[in-house]
């Protein structure tokens, strides 16, 4: 508990814990000192030598004295302590969590997290104000007890040393057996905290397929497993609470005993007993209020573990100097080798450039890395093997916000802070003119938003940009992407899930990015594919095939299936450039504009053009859509 307090605390306030700990430990020294001088006192007054009963009071009382001055002194080193806890705590876990990669934020570690940062701060503070004093005090003060009866009387201090290993024996059991309980009742409730949260944010979804009325079975089950968890708990404690408590009261019983047989056989005078034993009641009350308190210790212990485990997860290598950005916007792969922890790797031996202001799409089948090929260019890991690099230098080189700055990100699923519309898009570049807001967001597509919101830019999305739809909250994030004007711009799968309206404003502000930024584009839709410069074909963590659209179509690979497949799905055909076909006047009038991405930039003349034949989602590629 100790080691954990000193890691939570940091170092700052180390010398400020071994002070109260040297505080503590003295008060409970003090308090055994003083029980001791109870036995000469108690003699003089039993044998009538008032002198030498005047005398060993006043060493009482100034024991008494000393050990109320150690009282208050470990008592406000322990509230000071606590303060700091309360002051200090949050921040230095903010400033550690902000240092970790981001691929450790999972939704497992972030609920521990958020738990951890609430009751285990309260978890500090409490150990400092109630719980350290008696746990110390419950060892240290009888164990100084012990000392002092081994002095005045050898045989009954003895029965004390031998019932020592059994209470020891008994703690640990109890302990043991309380952590356990502890930690499976916490395990229960972290997961019935999240189903709950589950719960509340998917109802629209559950009550879609009529789940609100008859419940939810993973809560239900996270709360059954709750309950089972809290019910077994205390089952558990209270007997080993009570065997703890035995424990202390068995060797006190001992210690009378032993007391009283030898006051029968006239080894020890009745006088010197009674003192004694006075002295040993006083042993055995802070044991019994530390076994009390060994189920609240032991499940204090776990908490601080739980929260000092956070400060044991290694954050990434931070680069102290500058490397330099000899090419912006480029970024390269160099025999890229790399798995999550213990699994097989993901990526193998990948070696991709991608020259800047151009467009390069990531293709595969799901678990081909496709997206782990995006959070190593963002540092989310650092690679197993090989090197990354972006702008020339290694991600490994550069600190992290260097690395930040040249980046932009805009994923599917995007989250919005529960702050004004302007205020989200500011979270791109924060020192930016209102004009520049302004710009990103027409090119964007949110000002035909802000005109439609009673409060135009001042209009609060809610938290998670609740009061937005998912391809508003999408048109929102492409906006902080124009607006920080990044070299390198990160795209996983941001218009998958759009309708028309949204994915047009987005692929707008796409085109416009592709002016002046380099573009890494994960994508499945044949318009956003056919655009790129560069089309990669992942497949079982190897670049299967590269080159342009027209290129991979005519090596008949992996692309080409990939490509015969998604034409059909979206009840697409392949039409030559200069062979409309018979179906042309099925296609529908918008179809260039709903393949924003048709421009100078586009593939040549052997181009495809796609076309719908009435079961397609209307979307064309480059070339003449028709």
């Amino acid at each position: 508990m100790i080691r954990h307090l000193a890691k939570i605390l940091g170092p700052a306030h180390r010398g400020a814990l071994r002070r109260y700990l040297a505080w503590l430990v003295g008060y409970a020294v003090l308090e055994g000192v003083a029980m001791a001088c109870l036995v000469p006192v108690l003699r003089a007054v039993f044998e009538g030598d008032t002198g030498r009963a005047l005398r060993m009071l006043a060493v009482l009382a100034a024991a008494v004295l000393a050990t109320c001055v150690a009282r208050y002194q470990q008592a406000m080193q322990g509230f000071r302590l606590a303060l700091a806890t309360l002051g200090t705590l949050h921040e230095r876990l903010g400033d550690h969590v902000v240092k970790l990669p981001l691929g450790w934020f999972t939704s497992e570690k972030v609920g521990r997290l958020s738990r951890s940062a609430t009751t285990g701060t309260f978890m500090v503070t409490n150990v400092f104000a109630h719980m350290l004093t008696p746990a110390v005090s419950g060892v240290v003060t009888p164990a100084t007890v012990l000392a002092a009866m081994l002095v005045l009387d050898w045989r009954l201090g003895l029965v004390l040393l031998v019932c020592a290993p059994l209470l020891y024996a008994t703690h640990r059991w109890s302990a043991s057996w309380i952590g356990r309980s502890e930690e499976q009742r916490d395990a229960a409730d972290a997961l019935a905290g999240s189903r709950v949260v589950e719960f509340a944010r998917n109802q629209r979804t559950l009550r879609a397929f009529g789940r609100g009325v008859e419940g939810y079975a993973p809560l239900e089950e996270a709360i059954e497993r709750r309950s089972r968890a809290g019910g077994r708990m205390l089952g558990e404690t209270m007997p080993r609470l009570l065997a703890n408590g035995l424990a202390v009261q068995l060797s006190f019983a001992a210690l009378v005993a032993a007391g009283v047989a030898l006051a029968l056989r006239d080894a020890i005078e009745p006088v010197a007993l009674v003192a004694l034993l006075a002295l040993a009641a006083r042993f055995v009350g802070p044991l019994s209020e530390a076994a009390g308190m060994s189920g609240m210790l032991r499940m204090a212990g776990n908490d601080l573990r739980r929260l000092a485990a956070l400060f044991d997860e290694r954050p990434l290598p931070e680069a102290t100097a500058k490397a330099p950005l000899e090419r912006p916007g480029e970024i390269a792969f160099e025999h890229v080798t790399f798995g999550y922890e213990e699994d097989a790797p993901v990526l193998r031996d990948v070696s991709l450039r991608v020259p800047p202001r151009t467009m390069t799409a990531v293709v595969g089948a799901s678990g081909s890395g496709k997206t782990t090929l995006t959070r190593l260019i963002t540092r989310f890991f650092d690679v197993d093997a090989g090197t990354v690099r972006v702008g020339g230098a290694d991600v490994r080189e550069l600190p992290t916000a260097r690395l930040m700055d040249q980046l932009s990100l805009v994923m599917q699923d995007v989250y919005l802070f529960d702050d004004t519309l302007e205020g989200n898009i500011r979270v791109g570049r924060p020192s930016a003119t209102d004009a520049e807001v302004r710009e990103a967001a027409r090119l964007a597509g949110v000002d035909e938003i802000v005109h439609r919101l009673p409060q135009g830019w001042r209009t609060p999305v809610g938290e998670g940009g609740a009061a937005l739809s998912g391809g508003e909250r999408q048109r929102v994030s492409v906006a902080r992407a124009v607006l920080k004007a990044a070299p390198v711009v990160l795209l996983d799968e941001a218009t998958a899930a759009l309708d028309p309206e949204n994915e047009r404003y987005v692929q707008e502000a796409l085109r416009t990015l592709m002016r002046t930024s380099t573009l890494v584009v994960i994508a499945h839709k044949l318009p956003t594919v056919v655009a790129a410069d560069q089309i990669v074909v992942l497949d079982e963590g190897r670049i299967a095939e590269r080159g342009t659209h027209e290129e991979l179509l005519a090596a008949g690979g992996r692309y080409s299936r990939f490509w015969e497949q998604r034409r059909r799905s979206r009840g697409w055909r392949l039409v030559g450039a200069g062979d409309p076909g018979p179906e042309s006047a099925a296609a529908p009038p918008d179809a260039a504009a709903s393949a924003p991405f048709a421009s100078s930039s586009a593939p040549g003349p052997a181009a495809a053009a796609a076309r719908s034949d009435g079961h397609g989602d209307g979307s064309g590629s480059t070339g003449a859509a028709r």
